[in-house]
This record gives structure tokens, sequence and C-alpha cells, in this order.
């Protein structure tokens, strides 16, 4: 039978001692300057939101790498509507890294002559002052609609507009969507075309749209397709208002 080799008392006390000084390098590294923060570096945003995330995240410079988790990161970036999500790397000494996740711009919300920018999930990312010159689908809410830049969109109607959208922006529709008008029990997309496809409810959405992007393309503008019921769809021409 092979002899149990124990550790000497010589060994165990060198390993005590090389532990015992690993952990004071690691004590007065949190306590100096020695990994410090000098430099932050956002990654994956575009620049308006990473100048954002780098103002957001200006108070961490000077402190230890070894100390910042990611719960300093989150807290920090909390009230950035425009940041979905974010992770952080420590590139050793002195470089704070953050990867970012930019949140996207789904629509522009408009009430009355105000507009904000909303996000795919319904989060109202900024107010827009000149929305004339975007490019997004426009959604119009009713007057009274609750709308507050950095927080959830507060209108049931304008969150039924923003899930049609969601549904839609994949698809050759989505690309064509100008305005989305909202109402009690009412969704209507009106395509750059000049077509309104009126969609009644949210309920079976996938459905109804199914069915649009077969008959779309065959009518032609100005023209509404009614599918709130998609068994019985209806198509007809919108009168032009005469002068």
């Amino acid at each position: 039978m092979a002899a149990r080799i124990a550790p000497s008392w010589r060994s165990l006390l060198l390993g005590a001692a090389v532990l015992t000084a690993a952990v004071g390098v690691y004590l007065a590294a949190r306590e100096t300057s020695m990994f410090a923060v000098r430099s932050i570096r956002v990654e994956g945003a575009p620049p308006r939101v990473t100048a954002q995330v780098a103002a957001a995240l200006q108070p961490l410079v000077g402190a230890s790498l070894l100390e910042l988790g990611p719960g300093d990161v989150q807290r920090r970036l909390a009230g950035l509507p425009t940041v979905a999500s974010a992770s952080l790397d420590r590139d050793f000494p002195h470089t704070l890294r953050v990867r970012v996740v930019a949140e996207q711009p789904l629509a522009v919300l408009r009430r009355g002559s105000s507009a904000w920018v909303v996000s795919a999930d319904g989060r109202v990312l900024r107010a827009l002052e000149h929305p004339s010159v975007s490019t997004l689908p426009r959604i119009w809410l009713s007057r009274d609609a609750s709308v507050n830049a950095g927080t959830g969109l507060g209108d049931n109607a304008g969150l039924a507009a923003v899930a049609a959208v969601r549904a839609v922006r994949a698809r050759a529709i989505g690309a064509s969507i100008r305005d989305v008008k909202t109402g009690e029990n009412e969704l209507t997309l009106v395509l750059r075309s000049g077509l309104e496809l009126r969609l009644g409810d949210t309920s079976n959405l996938r459905f109804k749209l199914a069915v649009a992007r077969k008959i779309l393309p065959q009518l032609a503008p100005p023209g509404y397709l009614d599918v709130s019921v998609p068994a019985r769809s209806v198509a007809g021409a919108i009168p032009q208002v005469s002068g």
C-alpha cells in the first residue's frame, strides 16, 4: 500500500504566507489608485446615446476597477430611457469598458403639435422637436393621452398602435406605414401610398395582417381595406373631397 503523503508544516506555512500576501496586495489595490478608473469607453451605441452614457458614468472616474460591479453601472444608467441594457468589462489597469444596447426607435408619437420617439416596448425615449423630418411611422394619440419622456406610454390605444407597428415592421407592410390612427377598438394603418388598412382591435393581428398582405397589392389608392373581421374583409374607395 502506498504511503499517504501529508504536507509538511513548512509547505503549509509557505502557502499561508503566499495567500496572506495575495490578500494584502488585493486590499491595497482596492484602497489605492493602482487600478483607479481613468477612462470610460462606451461601445455598441450610436453617438447620441454614447455621449449620454459617458456623461452618466463620469462620476465613476477615480473609483477602483476592483470595486466596481454591474450594479454600479446599472444604477447610473437607470435614468436613461435610450439604454435598453448595459454590461461592463474591466480593462486593467485604468479603463472601464461599457457595452450598451440602445433602445431602438419604432415610431413617433403625436399629440397635437407635440411629438416623442417611442421604442418597440412602449418606452417614450425623448421629445422630438422636428417630427416632420422623421421617416418613422406616426402614431396619433388623443389629446388626453399621458406621455412622459423616460417612462412607459400611459395610453392603452397608443400601446395597441405600438404593438401593431412592432408586429408589421419586419414585413413588407411595415416599411410603408405613414400614420397610425388610434381610437376605441379602432386601429388604422395609413400607408404611404394613401391606402388605409383598418384592423379594428388588436385581436388576431397576425392573421389580419396575413390577409391584408394578399389583398393590398390588388388595390389602388385612395382606398381602404377593412380586415377587422378577416373572414369578411371589405375593400373600397375613399371619396375624394372636392373644393
